[in-house]
């Protein structure tokens, strides 16, 4: 028997255009007064009388929607209707099969998902598939963790029993994650296989190694090193070969690249050549240098997909007694207009743009505990993703 939902899910679908005020905040095109879509999402049923097949198919429909077990496979098949429609009603059908397992269950509800966003989104992706890569305590160590953009399924991918692991980053094809962890020579970079779920080789450096960075292209990585004295952003290779210093501080660390993921162009960048931290951004070649914050304390870049925003985390009034806690600002990179998103709810940081650029994922620290949020692009929709333990410092996938 379906059970049809009480409640219809109401699902607004971003421009890839942005939109922008005359006045000093800047509208992503999440709260557009586009009209909605509304969908009326029934509980699939059973196909067939195999065992498996009811705990499979609940975890489906938690997930999304909508299935049965065939043999040693989960086999799943969907429709979308459009019931205004009625010459030509279905507007999607798909099919899908995958050895039986809950993880299964719940990866075919996702592709589902995100073939219903695109069909009805204009074309854009979904980010049902995509994966979040934090760094939790909860296992006793920081070490990196992933899990699914919604929160469900965090799994503990390190096993380094260090005193800590920082800044996850995963690679543009979902292969790699590369973080900083404290080693015998102190923080050094280090690479995880997501393949071969293992720690593979990477270069050692000199000095402090801190806050990787892929190139859109996969090819490079940018990071912050003081292997020859001085905090600098470098540029290797992949394999962490060949590193090229790209800026000169003058004894002021600069830190936290970030590459313009549309263009692979520009690097933003941490500096503290003016004093307190601010955001900068650079050429790839590291020429053209401009300061983008004025004021206050500014740290933790991310580039929105489209190479057009910088999302980061600030403390406009800083020093003794100044009022207002650290909160996630969006920049847009041309006019330097800016809007804050997150307003009088502790202390927030280390920002990460979903692929589709709809989403912002982030750490905030509320009652003493650091854990994972996520929001809309323009500040709403806010809500937690971990409680377990210390979580912190996202990095949402590149697809």
């Amino acid at each position: 028997m379906i059970k049809r939902l009480a409640a219809l899910a109401l699902l607004t679908f971003v421009s890839s255009s942005l939109l922008f005020a005359q006045t000093d905040w800047i509208r992503t095109g999440t709260s557009l007064s586009a009209e909605k879509v509304r969908l009326a999402v029934p509980d699939f049923k059973a196909a067939g009388n195999d065992p498996q097949t009811a705990p499979l198919l609940t975890v489906f429909n938690q997930a999304f929607g909508n299935f049965g077990v065939s043999g040693s496979d989960v086999a799943m098949q969907g429709w979308l209707y459009d019931v205004r429609n009625t010459g030509s009603p279905m507007v999607l059908g798909k099919q899908y099969r995958d050895p039986a397992s809950p993880a299964n269950a719940r990866l075919q509800a996702h592709r589902f998902a995100d073939e219903i966003i695109f069909r009805l989104g204009g074309g854009i992706n979904g980010i049902a598939e995509s994966k979040l890569y934090f760094i939790s305590s909860r296992s006793g160590h920081k070490e990196v963790w992933q899990m699914d953009y919604d929160g469900a399924a965090q799994t503990q991918l390190t096993h380094l029993s260090s005193i800590a692991s920082l800044s996850p980053r995963v690679s543009p094809d979902n292969t790699r994650v590369i973080f900083s962890t404290y080693a015998k020579r102190g923080l050094e970079l280090v690479m995880y296989s997501l393949e071969l779920a293992r720690m593979v080789s990477f270069p050692a450096y000199n000095g402090t190694n801190i806050s990787p960075a892929w190139s859109p292209d996969g090819s490079k990585i940018a990071f912050s090193s003081s292997m020859h004295g001085h905090s600098e952003i470098y540029v290797a290779d992949s394999a962490g070969a060949n590193p090229k210093r790209l800026t000169v501080s003058s004894g002021h660390p600069d830190s936290s690249p970030v590459w313009n993921p549309k263009t692979g162009a520009q690097v933003a960048f941490v500096s503290g050549r003016t004093g307190l931290p601010q955001i900068y951004i650079m050429d790839a070649d590291g020429t053209n240098v401009q300061r983008m914050t004025d004021t206050g304390y500014a740290v933790s870049p991310s580039w929105s997909p489209n190479g057009q925003l910088l999302a980061f985390a600030w403390r406009r009034s800083y020093g003794p007694g100044a009022p207002g806690s650290q909160d996630i600002y969006l920049m847009d990179v041309t006019t330097r207009q800016w809007v804050q998103l997150t307003h009088d709810s502790g202390t927030n940081d280390f920002p990460s743009w979903s692929p589709d650029g709809r989403h912002i994922v982030y750490e905030s620290k509320q009652g003493g505990r650091s854990q994972i949020w996520s929001m809309l692009a323009d500040g709403t929709k806010q809500h937690a993703l971990s409680a377990s333990g210390e979580n912190s410092q996202p990095n949402w996938s590149w697809k």
